[in-house]
């Protein structure tokens, strides 16, 4: 296992957060760490994590397979992720999909020959306001259909960078890898001051303009109440 001196340093960072023995719970963030290196999680990732946590390689296994940000195979440059959960599939997303499968010639959890674009089927990107939509590592792009599709992944075979439709700029899968470890990143907002999308604020906006606003909280009231004369 020949990792720098940087990872394991950055790996060291990342157990120092969690309390005494809780270190184990460092796994989720070293897994993306090791991704950063790599490309992916490789054989090498997986006995370090191993290692530093001093846990058995089947244990970070386990846990790498059942997460699909993890990725076991070596995955490109861009990670595009195409939503067909049910109402991105309703909307077109499958469509969206197999035209980027014909475009790329790759299926699901692919990588083109030249290492750039991973593609995957998504279950859901939680962005359900703006379907079908379709993420490039985890940045989003909504309201999406076959030709915007199309467009987007052809920026990204000449070498470019698209402006994702909220959020910040795009970065490659090992640098969000080492944000997703929990490092600080250099990116600035795409779009100043509206990240959340206009749709997801829209019932936010018709309630103010309504006059409607929440109750006020009382803070001596108990979280939960065992009784229904508790709640009282």
């Amino acid at each position: 296992m020949n990792y720098p001196e940087k990872i394991r340093e950055q790996a060291e960072a990342i157990l120092v957060r969690y309390p005494e023995g809780r270190e184990r719970s460092a796994l989720l963030p070293l897994l993306h760490l090791v991704q950063s290196h790599d490309g992916y999680v490789s054989d090498d990732g997986i006995a370090f994590c191993a290692e530093i946590l001093d846990i058995t390689k089947a244990q970070v296994q386990a846990v790498s397979t059942f997460y699909t940000m993890y990725k076991r195979e070596p995955a490109g440059d861009w990670l595009v992720s195409v939503c067909t959960n049910t109402l991105c599939r309703a909307k077109g997303g499958q469509q969206v999909f197999d035209a980027l499968s014909a475009e790329l010639d790759v299926d699901h959890d692919q990588t083109t020959p030249d290492g750039k674009i991973t593609l995957e089927h998504a279950e859901c990107l939680a962005a359900c306001d703006y379907a079908p939509v379709v993420t490039v590592n985890y940045e989003f792009f909504d309201d999406v259909d076959e030709d915007k599709a199309l467009d987007l992944v052809r920026e990204l075979k000449d070498g470019r960078r698209p402006i994702p439709s909220r959020g910040a700029p795009l970065c490659t899968l090992r640098e969000i890898s080492v944000q997703l470890a929990g490092f600080d990143e250099e990116r600035t907002a795409g779009l100043e001051g509206n990240a959340q999308g206009d749709a997801t604020l829209a019932g936010a906006r018709l309630a103010a303009e309504a006059g409607i606003t929440a109750p006020p909280s009382d803070p001596a009231a108990p979280l939960l109440a065992k009784t229904p004369e508790e709640a009282k």
